[in-house]
């Protein structure tokens, strides 16, 4: 379910509950399993982010922090699939 149409007009908001259900049923995997993996899935990301170390996971993007001189900033630079189905300039050519 995509969050916004290509006219750009905001769709309704897939909460944590809606997506934990669209993630098990496509893995095949309860309810249960599916909000476990996300959560460690997440919790690595969060480690990972906390010590300073960039995380790139391939088709999604990359994670990382941005210090500058009075300020530290967390970023998220997407993948050029994830940049296509958005319509932003992206060099992936495949299927969406």
């Amino acid at each position: 379910m995509p969050f916004f149409s290509k006219s750009g007009s905001k769709k309704e908001t897939v909460k944590h509950k809606e997506f934990i259900k669209l993630y098990a049923q496509k893995a095949g995997i309860s309810e249960t399993e599916a909000s476990e993996q996300i959560s460690n899935f997440i919790e690595t990301i969060f480690d990972a982010v906390k010590e300073h170390h960039p995380i790139t996971i391939e088709h999604l993007g990359n994670f990382y922090i941005s210090e500058h001189k009075d300020s530290v900033a967390f970023r998220f630079n997407p993948a050029q699939k994830f940049k296509a189905m958005l319509g932003w300039s992206s060099t992936y050519r495949g299927e969406l």
